[in-house]
């Protein structure tokens, strides 16, 4: 190989170093892997959602054994999850605040028609002693925890990738590239989810399920 044709790679292969240590000092590759974090954040929070969803079902069947007359109550969960069940949650949702208060609000009036559920085990003593109510009560509230769970990692993720998204220098990089905030759930709901929500009653079961 002559001197001239080995000029050639050896410029690409500097250019190519050179873009390389510019995109890492100007924080490029830090927004990207913080976004793919978020991303799988979020994947993990909608998992258990519909780790939760996947219960109910169980869950509404062994009540009505002991509580048909609860109707309205019945009622209201298949609502709250049909209407949980009808928001898209692909990636695209973490770059849009109202997709994101909609998605949010419809798991909490999911969560608020389940704690309706389980309170009418109180008015039956037959159902809270039923093993498979118990067994569903238990994975409810080890699903519970993974929510939170899930939630909180999620907050922190995303406040980490807006912080970086409005710091100086790497507010620059994600200008010219288009990376802007992300919405995160409300400080309220951060807040109502810093403890996982019980789901004991009385004698019935209390154990989570790994």
């Amino acid at each position: 190989m002559t001197r001239k044709s080995m000029v050639k790679p050896m410029l690409i292969a500097a250019v190519l170093a050179t873009s390389s240590a510019g995109l890492s000092g100007c924080g490029y590759n830090n927004l990207q892997a913080q976004d793919e974090q978020v991303t799988a954040s979020w994947s993990e929070v909608v998992n258990q959602y519909q780790r939760r969803a996947d219960l109910v079902p169980n869950l509404v069947k062994v009540v009505q054994q002991y509580a048909e007359q609860e109707q309205e109550v019945f009622t209201q969960v298949a609502e709250a999850r049909a209407r949980a069940g009808s928001i898209t949650v692909t990636p695209e949702v973490l770059n849009d605040p109202e997709a994101m208060e909609r998605y949010a609000a419809a798991q909490e009036q999911m969560t608020g028609a389940l704690s309706r559920l389980m309170a009418v085990s109180e008015r039956y003593p037959e159902l809270k002693s039923d093993a498979l109510f118990q067994d569903l009560q238990a994975q409810l509230e080890g699903t519970e925890n993974r929510i939170a769970v899930a939630r909180n990692r999620y907050i922190q993720e995303v406040q980490g990738y807006n912080t970086t998204v409005r710091q100086f220098p790497t507010n620059i990089t994600a200008k010219v590239f288009g990376m802007d905030t992300k919405p995160n759930f409300s400080v309220t709901d951060e807040e109502a989810i810093s403890t996982a929500p019980s789901v004991d009653f009385g004698d019935s079961a209390n154990t989570s399920v790994e």
